[in-house]
Parts: C-alpha cells; structure tokens; sequence
C-alpha cells in the first residue's frame, strides 16, 4: 500500500509531513490581525518557531532538504503567509528594506533558528535564543512608527532614514493597485522607489 500510494516510506513520510505543515499554514492564514503589523509579525515568528520544536521530525524533513515539488509547494505558501505580514509593515511605513529583501531574511533566520533549538534536547536548549534572534531581525528590517531626527542612522542626512521607509511603503501599495497609473508611469515610479529604497546614503557621500 506505501509504495502504491506514496513510492516508499520516504515518501509517505513527506507526505505526512506536508500535511502537518498544511494545518499550521491554514492557522497562520486565518488568525485575526492587531493595528500593529510589527507585533504581528512578532507573533507569527514565535507560533513558526512554537510549530517546529512541537513537530521538529516533520520541520527537519521538511526545511533541510525539501526534495519533492509538493514539499516545496507547501514552504512557499508559508513564506507567502510571511510576505503578507511584512508587506502589511511596509504599508504602515515602517519597513527599512524592501518586501522581498525582509521576507528572505526573517525565514531563513527564523527557519535556522528552529533548526537549530530542535537540534537539541529540551533540557538543554536556550530559552532565549529564538527571542533574540528574533528582536535582532525585527531591529534590522523595521523602523520606529514615526521615527525623529534623532533616530535617523549615524552618516545619514536629516530625514533620509524617512525617505527609505515611505519609498519602501508607496513601492508596496504601487504593487497592489495597477489602476492609476498607465503600465509605462507604473514601471517608471516603481523604478524611481526602488532606487529610493535601495539607497543607504545620501548622494554626496556615496563612494
């Protein structure tokens, strides 16, 4: 029955663990959402990291080597679960990198990181790795609510550490609404806040 219905037990063992992953995907989807996407995304990060020390059998084979499409099928729904949380920071003007850019980063850090807690018995694991990590990461990738001349980063003009994050936060509403501009003035812009986003200093001091 195995091998007819799955080829082999490593088979039927993706399978199962495809399903677990499913399950916990459809959670993340459905839960209600704060007035603060930064929370939420704190939120998502501990029920990732809570998920793969409850099924660290089913997440190892899943994340350390997703050998079948299915597999990898069920990873990108989670990492679209990701990206709408983060866009939902970028949105709010509070993102410091692009959308891509911080999704990649907050699920390859927050899939080490579970790795690497269940590579260890209970006991013995650091609590307060996965929360470290995790304000580490947030600390990198978001911005405060309204940030000051005095939270601008060091070498950067008055107010350019605001132009990055509204760049960032238009290129993420652009993305969502096709209907105002032409297709030509929508690439033109969007090429325009990409610049805006990627930059780190102002033009006088880039090397």
């Amino acid at each position: 029955m195995i091998y007819r219905q799955f080829g082999d037990m490593q088979g039927l063992l993706e399978v199962a663990a495809r399903e677990t992953l499913a399950v916990h995907i459809r959670e993340q989807a459905s839960r209600a959402l704060s007035n603060d996407p930064v929370e939420d995304l704190r939120r998502g990060w501990d029920l990732v990291v809570s998920f793969g020390l409850s099924h660290p059998d089913a997440f190892a084979l899943l994340y350390s080597a997703p050998s079948a499409d299915t597999s990898r099928s069920a990873i990108r729904e989670g990492v679209a679960v990701l990206q709408g949380l983060i866009t939902r920071i970028a949105e709010a003007g509070r993102l410091r990198l692009d959308v891509a850019q911080a999704t990649e980063l907050v699920h390859a850090a927050g899939i080490g990181v579970t790795l690497a807690l269940a590579s260890n018995s209970p006991e013995v694991r650091d609590a307060r790795l996965s929360e470290t990590m995790r304000e580490v990461i947030l600390a990198a990738i978001t911005a405060p609510a309204a940030p000051s001349a005095a939270e601008e980063e060091p070498g950067e003009a008055p107010g350019f550490g605001r132009i990055t994050v509204h760049a960032i936060a238009l290129r993420a509403l652009l993305a969502a609404d096709h209907t105002v501009l032409s297709p030509a003035e929508h690439q033109l812009l969007g090429e325009w806040l990409d610049r805006l986003a990627a930059a780190r200093e102002p033009h006088g001091r880039r090397a």
